[in-house]
């Protein structure tokens, strides 16, 4: 094992604690949280709010709807009928199964902006009352 030459003042610092020195991981890390608090009350837009489950029911439509438009090839079409009945209720259900998990997803997020909202004016009950 070899050891790094030290200097004779002990400015010279090894590369590991440079490093240490000079990270700014658990800053960075609490900048970039996205976590929402109680405490801040910037509201948000519907786009802002509901845009997750409005995208996910839209690719889970378009992916129905070409479901649709492959199995109805399966009974119109005579070649490659066997690849036809395969995929089209595959896309089929996949498609059903995006579009009902973004419809459920809309009332899950009303719920919890409720319960926000609620928590919101708790805290602020419970600081006017408490802070006197």
């Amino acid at each position: 094992m070899e050891i790094p030459p030290k200097s004779p003042d002990g400015s010279e610092k090894s590369p590991q604690s440079k490093e240490l020195v000079t990270s700014n991981t658990a800053s960075t890390l609490c900048i970039s949280s996205r976590s929402e608090s109680v405490w801040t009350s910037a509201s948000r837009s519907k786009w802002d709010i509901y845009h997750k489950p409005v995208i996910v029911m839209s690719v889970g439509a378009a992916v129905f709807l070409f479901g649709m438009v492959i199995t109805s090839l399966s009974c119109i079409q005579i070649k490659n009928k066997n690849v036809y009945k395969m995929c089209g209720p595959a896309f089929l259900s996949l498609g059903l199964m995006l579009l009902v998990c973004g419809l459920v997803w809309i009332p899950i997020i009303r719920k919890k902006q409720k319960q926000r909202q609620k928590s919101q004016f708790l805290q602020t009950l419970k600081s006017f009352f408490f802070n006197r």
